[in-house]
């Protein structure tokens, strides 16, 4: 019942202006959220299809196909994350493994 009334109570607020605690992340999800804001969110929205100067990534997961056309698997995006792809620069050398992994966690709740 908690839960429930926590979810209908963040109906119709921007997922990107809850807390982590308003959007259920565990710990390492709350982690890749702030990975995600210093180093992605300059150029991608996390809850909305549109994006800035990248796609948006909302439902990432969900989709079919990546923008890269390749399936939406933790591999390719974390190959697209690491090795960039086309305008969107290469991650290696600023993520570690772990950050990457925390990354990879948030992207799953979009």
């Amino acid at each position: 019942m908690i839960f429930l009334a926590a979810i209908l109570s963040s109906c119709g607020k921007d997922p990107a202006q809850m807390t982590d605690a308003e959007l259920g992340l565990n710990q390492q999800q709350s982690q890749g959220r702030k990975v995600f804001n210093i180093y992605c969110a300059s150029c991608h929205t996390a809850y909305s299809s549109k994006g800035n100067k990248g796609p948006g990534l909302k439902h990432l997961y969900k989709k079919e196909y990546l923008p890269s056309g390749l399936t939406p698997t933790d591999e390719h995006v974390e190959e697209t994350i690491t090795r960039g792809r086309n305008m969107m620069p290469r991650f290696a050398d600023q993520l570690d493994q772990e950050e990457l992994q925390d990354l990879i966690a948030y992207l799953h709740t979009l």
